[in-house]
């Protein structure tokens, strides 16, 4: 497993694995001149999952496959790294520009599951790990190294002593790296630097390709790359690295690939209750629900059955289940016991809003309410006008671990105009069903 050698592969069949008409659309959407970037009053990213993002393109790498996109987010100005994979199509310089066709040939993308990927045979999907997801980012070798000089980069498998994000790795990457974007970049550079250090130590070095994975899939929701170092991590179901492997699967294409990695007589994490219900297996869900029920799990299992239950539009089921935390009302501690209940009422109510909070009934206006979040009350700023959802914003919030979500969730909800089907940011599914309750009871207030 050398990093080195691994990291020098590059996407030299990536024109089979893409399709000749997708690079076609590259070199079309590549060719488009920085001036026609500037006149452009907003851009826009339709994603394969069928939600858009209004922003702007900030820059655009053919070779990497890749953009960089600004947008605002709770006040304040976001930068993402967009792969083109994911993206449907793009408005650029008030044109639009298909990047990956929904439907094509057999040969390539045929359909679209319940998630609104393409789906690709397991061939496919390999292909792109192996030629995409084994490259590096263009952005990688202009990231500098920034980091702590006090940091410990022997990152010991076995942590000692108290918490200290200016010593351990793992701890600065949770306290310090994933609640700021502007780090995420340094953040991967810095796991690529553990990996060379670690190049004689087989267990660290699996921990180091695991966590490199889980943050190409948290942060940046790079599927192939994730998916890619997964892998070579030999990341297991049973832990929340393996569920991710799986979902990256589904969501590059391929449904039978994650019910392969999430088969077997293990008990699965309990995360795997969230993607069944997202792939459509209601029936899996609750299986691995009923397990961890009879565990000190009970209240996540019931409010990702919830969830699951709610998205496959099984809503008195739903209510069943969250109502199972209310009156059970037990939790480690009273700080989690206020949150669970403040999820599980508030995604009730969210239900019962359904019908009443249809953007047809609500009157043009802005709206505001908040909802519970991991670390607090998430508060939200809806616009409608025109009986539309022209904007969600995520005005005020404490979380810390919220990934994509504070973009990708306000988005999907302007995207399917209500608060419905929402798919929630997988390792951030407190925050977007923070924002999808937050919105249901901010439109409520509008209706006419």
């Amino acid at each position: 497993m050398q990093v080195s050698l691994i990291r020098q592969r590059r996407s030299k069949r990536l024109l089979t694995a893409v399709g000749l008409g997708l690079m076609v659309q590259l070199f079309v959407l590549h060719a488009v001149p920085a001036a026609a970037q500037d006149a452009a009053a907003q851009d826009s990213v339709e994603f394969l999952n069928g939600t858009e993002l209004a922003g702007k393109i900030l820059q655009i790498r053919k070779q990497a496959k890749e953009f960089d996109f600004e947008c605002e987010i709770a006040g304040k100005t976001v930068k993402q790294t967009i792969a083109y994979s994911k993206v449907h199509a793009v408005r650029l310089g008030g044109k639009r520009f298909v990047l990956t066709p929904k439907e094509t040939t057999d040969n390539s993308a045929t359909s679209s599951d319940a998630g609104g990927s393409p789906t690709r045979t397991v061939d496919q999907v390999q292909d792109l790990i192996d030629t995409v997801g084994a490259s590096d980012p263009e952005w990688l070798a202009d990231t500098p190294l920034n980091y702590p000089k006090s940091l410990d980069l022997s990152w010991p498998i076995k942590v000692e002593g108290p918490w200290n994000e200016s010593k351990n790795v793992g701890q600065y990457i949770w306290g310090r790296v994933n609640p700021n974007v502007s780090r995420w970049k340094s953040g991967i550079k810095l796991i690529y630097q553990c990996m060379e250090l670690h190049q004689g130590d087989r267990e660290l070095l699996r921990r180091d390709m695991e966590k490199l994975g889980v943050m190409y899939f948290q942060l940046f929701q790079d599927y192939e790359r994730a998916a890619y170092w997964l892998q070579k991590a030999n990341a297991q179901p049973t832990t929340e690295a393996g569920i991710h492997l799986a979902e990256c699967y589904w969501r590059l294409g391929s449904k039978p690939m994650a019910m392969r990695q999430l088969r077997g007589k293990q008990v699965l994490h309990f995360s795997a209750i969230k993607l069944f219900g997202d792939m459509g297996e209601v029936k899996r869900a609750l299986d691995v629900t009923r397990i961890y029920e009879r565990s000190k799990m009970f209240n996540e299992a019931w409010i990702n059955a919830g969830d699951a239950l709610r998205a496959a539009g099984r809503l008195d089921e739903a209510i069943s289940y969250y109502q199972k935390v209310l009156d059970r009302n037990q939790a480690r501690n009273p700080q989690y016991l206020a949150r669970f209940k403040g999820r599980a009422s508030e995604a009730i109510q969210a239900i019962r809003l359904f019908d009443k909070a249809d953007v047809s009934r609500v009157a043009d206006g802005t709206y505001e309410s908040s909802a519970t979040g991991y670390n607090g009350p998430l508060e939200v700023e809806v616009t409608v006008d025109g009986s539309r959802i022209t904007d969600v914003k995520v005005v005020k919030h404490q979380e810390k671990q919220f990934y994509a979500a504070l973009t990708d969730t306000p988005a999907q909800i302007i995207q399917r105009q209500g608060f419905r089907d929402i798919d929630g940011t997988s390792g951030a599914t407190i925050t977007s069903q923070a924002i999808v309750n937050a919105t249901a009871k901010a439109m409520a207030q509008g209706v006419r």
